[in-house]
C-alpha cells in the first residue's frame, strides 16, 4: 500500500487526499497546530492523524503540499528538516521561480520534487479538478498513479520543474483578475442604481462573469487564499518581462475583504466592503 502524507487538508488538499484513500492509498496529516475545520474534513475524507511530522515523513512515500501559496516556503523548509525519503510533491499555486526555491530546499536532502499545480474545483462525486504534474520524469507515473479512474485527472507535463506553476498561474491570472473585476463593475454599478441594466448587458453576451453576481461573496471568501497566488502571479509576469500591474492590483482589491475569510456574506456587504470609506457609508 502507498502511503501518502497531505499538508494540509484544507478545502482542496483533503478533497484530493480523499480521492487517494479512495483508490488504495493510506493518508496521512498531521493535525498538530491545526483547526477544528481541518479535523473535520480529515475525518469526513478518511484521513489517518499522526503525531507529529517527523512522523509522516518518516512514513509516507509520496508528500503532497497543498495549502494556501504564501506558506508553500514554510511548508517545505518544515518538512526538510526531518528525514524523508520519497517523492515531494507541491501542487501550490506559486510562480516558477518560487518552486525553484521549494525544489532547492527539499532537494538537498536527496528528496525527488515534483512540481505539481490543480485546477478546478475540489474534486467531488459531481466534480473534477485536473492535476498537472512536471519533474523528473521516471517519478510522474507514481503520482499519477495515486489517482488513477478518480476525480482526479492527471496529466504528465514535459519539460522540468517549473512547467505545471507555469500553467496554474496564466490560468489564474484570467480566471481570478476577471471575478475581482466582475465584482468592482458589479459594485459600481449599484452605486449608479444601474445595476440590473448591467446584468442585462452581460446575459445578452455569450459568456460573461458580470452576471454571475451570485459567485462575487465567494470571491470575497476566498480572497486570503487568492491574493497571495495573484501576488505569485505578479512575480511570475515580472520575471518574464511582462507587466504585472494587473495582477498587483487584483490582490490589493482582494485584500479589502481580509475581513470575510471563508465567511460567504450577502452581495451587499460584500460590495460595501471595496469601499474606501466604513461599511460603504460615505457620510
Amino acid at each position: 500500500m502507498t502511503v501518502v502524507g497531505i499538508l494540509h487538508p484544507g478545502s482542496m488538499g483533503a478533497a484530493v487526499a480523499g480521492e487517494a484513500r479512495l483508490r488504495g492509498a493510506e493518508v496521512l496529516w498531521c493535525p498538530t497546530g491545526r483547526s477544528s475545520a481541518t479535523r473535520e474534513r480529515a475525518e469526513r475524507h478518511g484521513l489517518a492523524a499522526v503525531s507529529s511530522l517527523g512522523e509522516l515523513a518518516d512514513r509516507a512515500h509520496i508528500i503532497l503540499s497543498i495549502c494556501p501559496p504564501a506558506y508553500a516556503e514554510d511548508v517545505a523548509v518544515a518538512v526538510s528538516a526531518h528525514p524523508f525519503a520519497g517523492i515531494y510533491v507541491d501542487a501550490n499555486a506559486i510562480s516558477p521561480d518560487s518552486m525553484a526555491r521549494i525544489h532547492g530546499i527539499v532537494s538537498r536532502t536527496g528528496v525527488t520534487v515534483v512540481d505539481g499545480s490543480i485546477i478546478g474545483s475540489p474534486p467531488s462525486p459531481s466534480k473534477s479538478a485536473r492535476l498537472y504534474l512536471s519533474g523528473p520524469e521516471d517519478s510522474l507515473p507514481a503520482v499519477a498513479a495515486l489517482f488513477a479512474d478518480s476525480a482526479v485527472q492527471a496529466h504528465l507535463l514535459p519539460g522540468g520543474i517549473g512547467r505545471s506553476s507555469a500553467l496554474k498561474l496564466s490560468y489564474s491570472s484570467y480566471q481570478k483578475a476577471s471575478r475581482v473585476l466582475a465584482a468592482v463593475s458589479y459594485a459600481l454599478a449599484r452605486d449608479y442604481g444601474v445595476e440590473d441594466a448591467l446584468i442585462d448587458v452581460a446575459q445578452g453576451r455569450t459568456t460573461s462573469y458580470l452576471s454571475e453576481t451570485a459567485y462575487i461573496p465567494k470571491v470575497a471568501a476566498r480572497s486570503w487564499r487568492w491574493a497571495p497566488e495573484m501576488r505569485e502571479v505578479a512575480h511570475a509576469l515580472r520575471g518574464a518581462g511582462l507587466p504585472p500591474e494587473l495582477a498587483e492590483a487584483s490582490a490589493m482589491v482582494m485584500s479589502r475583504w481580509d475581513s470575510l475569510k471563508d465567511s460567504p456574506r450577502e452581495l451587499p456587504e460584500v460590495l460595501d466592503h471595496l469601499h474606501d470609506f466604513p461599511d460603504g457609508d460615505p457620510s
